[in-house]
């Protein structure tokens, strides 16, 4: 069985909407697109590139994805194009017929929960998502995430989608905990079962 990792930044007050770019997702009104831009440093791509080193595979909404596959594929002058093209990435969406055009790509059509529940019972190849809250406020609560690499930023915003849903009770165990040059706080979390 597949274990699922999340990776995200995360402000103080929980948000992880649009961290990267001011017009990555704007939903809801959202005014602060990428509020995370002042804080990575070597430490933080240190720690939080351990959580996505694996050799396993890249879970994604159809949102973060697209955001990503515009961003990254096909890239070669970085360290990320190339690790993401290679990598093998499954997409979680509702539209069967929808077609991605990045190379390594499975859809999981259908409900969230039951189709990445599959997948996961049915691989022993581990599973990192990046962003994807809309997908995250499915997995959660159904108890389908085994750990979380948060980089907590010490910034609130008063608004936005956060990481977890209302009413998803849910127990973490520290695993590690490291402050970077910047004030975020790096943690690794792993569910209590």
């Amino acid at each position: 069985m597949a274990s699922i990792s999340i990776v995200e930044n995360v402000s103080l007050d929980g948000v992880v909407q649009a961290p990267g770019s001011p017009d990555e997702d704007a939903r809801g009104g959202f005014p602060h697109g990428g509020w995370f831009a002042p804080y990575p440093d070597a430490v933080l791509g240190e720690v939080m590139g351990r959580g996505m080193a694996g050799e396993g595979a890249m879970l994604f909404g159809r949102r973060t994805f697209e955001s990503m596959q515009s961003a990254w594929a096909g890239t070669t002058d970085n360290p990320f194009g190339p690790v993401l093209d290679a990598k093998q990435k499954y997409v979680v969406t509702r539209d069967a017929s929808w077609s991605p055009t990045w190379a390594n790509t499975t859809v999981l059509a259908g409900d969230a929960a039951a189709t990445v529940a599959d997948l996961k019972a049915s691989t022993d190849v581990d599973l990192t998502v990046l962003g994807s809250p809309d997908l995250l406020a499915t997995l959660l609560p159904a108890g389908l995430v085994d750990d979380a690499w948060l980089a907590v930023a010490p910034v609130t915003l008063g608004s936005g989608r956060t990481l977890f849903p209302a009413g998803a009770h849910l127990r973490w165990e520290l695993v590690e905990s490291v402050p970077t040059t910047t004030g975020v706080v790096l943690t690794h979390y792993r569910a209590a079962r």
